[in-house]
């Protein structure tokens, strides 16, 4: 037993010492000194497997051998890429559903409330003319107010929601039509006339956004190098040039569309030219105020309340695809944090600012150019459509209506019919989708080449109508009617998109944006508010008011783009930094999403000095403090 016991001790500390006392050597013994040795031999063997292990593991939450990062960076940002071209097609589109279906049901009930037979007959006891005067007036002077409340609006909801808000109160309106009562058709029709301008401001400020990020994601590889240096003068101009032409090709689109129930419905109803224009003597400039003769039954038999409804239906799943659209398609304009900063500047300084940014004298010179914006639009509209003629309503493409359309209509509709309409306004609307595209000659010429190409077009328009007048029911005058309205459509193509371009170049500054195109679809308003107020006004009269806000606009225009050139001082409304309440959450202060880390947040606009970009993002000494 000692013997073992000697021999236990070797095999746990190795060899003995010399003076240990040992016994004989045994058999027995021989066998467990070999397995001492073999369970030495075990614990290379047990090591290694932990080793093997490890390695499997490694393999397994490690790095992958085949990753290649450069080709996974790039995979990344071209799916970011894509997802902005979805969401500039989806904003499209849902632009386009929203004012198709408006424009075309508001088409077709004017044109019914207008018959003298169908008013008696079906709302003889609701007073409907009265109802029509106050939904008119909800529509036109609602808008003049939208510059107090839209920057807020937009900012409080940001941009992809109050885009998201517009068009359900246009679904709302449609669906007030399904019962056309006092209490239903007056408030939508105010709700319609609080959101045009929010709607407009949004969608334009989002359109920007989107080529402002598609830039970024294209040149994501520079952007360490950008940090230290200003981004180069008119980088991202060419996807702003691209994104503008596509929303307004796809949105134009609108005036087609919203002409298919008047020509899959409504045309089955209505007389010919020679029972609706039987009286009527003079068209054009020489006929004075509202289209004298025009008969007061338009419908040789009423439609029934049935086939109604289901146009209505279809018009309102329409209108909720457009909400669909916008809901699902359309991704944020900005990170959460950037709204977070936008907003956190102050209510107050949200409220004061598009007032103050109208000190630059680069938006105060294109005031005319706004105005003559809302002036062509209704002119086009309210030529061709006879709609609102008797009734004192007109659609324009801004969504509101107006009073006394008797420019254009007193031209094409008493030429060749009422039957007709559809088919000019989809001339009109067809012309300016595709010359829309013409914009895009701004990313070879210069940008006030579409601008006055448009405003030529119009002031040969102009001179011409003021001197022809078409025959009454001559329909061998339509040609030149549909030529008119197609070039018509041209000039309104390069007019608008022009616009948009010119504003997206002279102020990228993100902040800066939403108060931007908040002005210039004001400014619009206040123009389709003048047509309101002017409807009792000769035809040469209002051609000649609208060519002289036309030269007006060019030469104003001219003027300012000579002052860019001199590289004159711009007075820009400093933005504040936000004043962010650190109780309930922590603040990222440093490489986090906040203003500025796009790249262009901490950029002046491309026309303002270096002077006043360096105080561009002072805190005000006190919070009362002017801005500017």
């Amino acid at each position: 037993m000692q013997n073992i016991w000697v021999q236990d001790l070797r095999c746990q500390h190795g060899p003995s010492h010399p003076d240990t006392i040992q016994g004989p050597p045994k058999a027995p013994m021989e066998k467990d000194i070999d397995g001492c040795q073999d369970g030495a031999k075990t614990v290379p063997s047990a090591m290694l497997g932990t080793e093997g292990t490890d390695s499997q593991l490694d393999d397994f939450v490690g790095a992958n051998p085949d990753y290649n990062e450069e080709e996974e960076e790039q995979k990344y940002f071209r799916r970011k890429r894509l997802g902005v071209i979805k969401n500039v097609v989806a904003a499209s589109l849902a632009g386009t559903l929203t004012y198709s279906v408006y424009l075309g049901l508001l088409q077709m009930q004017l044109i019914l409330h207008y018959d003298e037979t169908y008013r008696e007959v079906k709302y003889s006891n609701i007073r409907l003319e009265d109802i029509d005067r106050k939904v008119l007036m909800g529509i036109n002077v609602t808008p003049v107010a939208a510059l107090l409340y839209t920057p807020i609006l937009i900012r409080f909801f940001g941009t992809k929601w109050a885009m998201f808000l517009a068009v359900g109160i246009y679904a709302l309106f449609v669906s007030s039509n399904y019962w056309e009562r006092y209490y239903t058709l007056v408030p939508s029709a105010v709700a319609i006339g609080m959101v045009i301008v929010p709607l407009w401001a949004s969608m334009g400020t989002y359109i920007m956004r989107m080529a402002q990020k598609y830039y970024e994601y294209v040149n994501y590889k520079e952007e360490q190098e950008r940090e230290r240096q200003r981004a180069p003068r008119d980088a991202c101009n060419t996807y702003i040039i691209v994104f503008q032409t596509v929303f307004y090709s796809c949105f134009h689109l609108s005036f087609v569309c919203a002409q298919m129930p008047m020509v899959f419905f409504l045309n089955n109803y209505l007389y010919q030219l020679n029972h609706t224009l039987f009286a009527v003597k003079h068209c054009g400039t020489l006929s004075h105020g509202t289209l004298p003769g025009f008969n007061k039954t338009v419908l040789q038999s009423l439609p029934r309340s049935v086939s109604l409804i289901i146009v209505e239906s279809a018009l309102m799943a329409a209108a909720f695809l457009a909400m669909l659209v916008v809901l699902v398609l359309c991704g944020a304009a900005y990170r959460p944090m950037e709204e977070i900063d936008m907003r956190s500047i102050g209510w107050g300084n949200i409220f004061q600012l598009p007032f103050k940014h109208m000190r630059d004298y680069r938006l105060r010179h294109l005031f005319p150019l706004f105005i003559y914006s809302g002036f062509e639009v209704l002119f086009v509209c309210t030529g061709f459509s006879l709609v609102g003629r008797a009734m004192g309503w007109e659609v324009t493409e801004r969504g509101q209506a107006m009073l006394s359309p008797r420019s254009l209509q007193n031209y094409g509709v008493c030429a060749l019919g009422l039957e007709r309409l559809a088919y000019l306004l989809m001339a009109y609307g067809f012309s300016a989708s595709v010359c829309s595209s013409l914009a895009l000659c701004t990313l070879r010429l210069r940008r006030h080449i579409p601008l006055l190409a448009g405003a030529f077009i119009h002031a040969v328009l102009l001179v011409t109508l003021f001197c022809w007048a078409p025959e009454p029911r001559y329909l061998a005058q339509a040609p030149l009617l549909y030529s008119i309205a197609a070039l018509w459509g041209t000039g309104s193509a390069l007019n608008k998109t022009g616009i948009s371009i010119l504003l997206g170049m002279l102020y990228k500054k993100k902040e800066r944006q939403d108060f931007i195109f908040t002005i210039y679809h004001w400014w619009q308003a206040l123009a389709i508010f003048t047509v309101y107020l002017w409807s009792g006004l000769p035809m040469k009269a209002k051609l000649s008011i609208m060519l002289l806000t036309l030269v007006v606009a060019v030469g104003t225009y001219l003027w300012m783009e000579q002052k860019v050139a001199w590289n004159m001082e711009v007075r820009l409304p400093r933005i504040p930094r936000p004043r962010h309440k650190t109780r309930g959450y922590r603040y990222l202060e440093d490489n986090s999403d906040e203003t500025g880390s796009d790249g262009d947040g901490d950029k002046e606009d491309d026309d303002t000095h270096p002077t006043e970009a360096t105080r561009e993002n002072e805190l005000p000494k006190e919070d009362g403090e002017r801005l500017g």
